[in-house]
């Protein structure tokens, strides 16, 4: 596997690691939808969390959460939509990003709630 894939897969990891331990229910990893994949679909009470994990190996290059792009955002609303209706949920949707970058030996973790929001 190269290394950048190995990288994704650790701060998802991290990121499922992190909402189970601040009380969220993971109820689907990569999960997609024609073009769209969502990383995590979490739910905390009556709140369904739609996470995206951006992990980097450095931020040299700018923060994790600049690289979720307006075309990503647009997949993702498509894709939660749909899982909203095959699931019959009532529920609040709430879009978050799960930053994630290595920070000397250490991964650092930033949970951007409402990181962006959709009309």
């Amino acid at each position: 596997m190269a290394e950048h894939n190995e990288l994704g897969r650790l701060g998802e990891e991290l990121a499922v690691d992190f909402l189970k331990k601040n009380g969220y229910e993971i109820c689907e990893i990569n999960w997609t939808f024609q073009k769209a994949e969502v990383d995590i679909i979490a739910q905390k009470a009556d709140v369904l969390a739609i996470v995206e994990v951006k992990t980097r190996s450095s931020i040299d290059f700018g923060l994790p959460q600049d690289f979720v792009k307006p075309k990503k955002i647009q997949l993702l609303l498509k894709a939660v939509n749909e899982y909203v209706i095959q699931q019959d949920l009532d529920v609040k949707v709430r879009f978050d990003i799960m930053a994630i970058h290595k920070n000397g030996n250490e991964m650092a973790i930033e949970h951007l709630e409402d990181a962006f929001y959709y009309f």
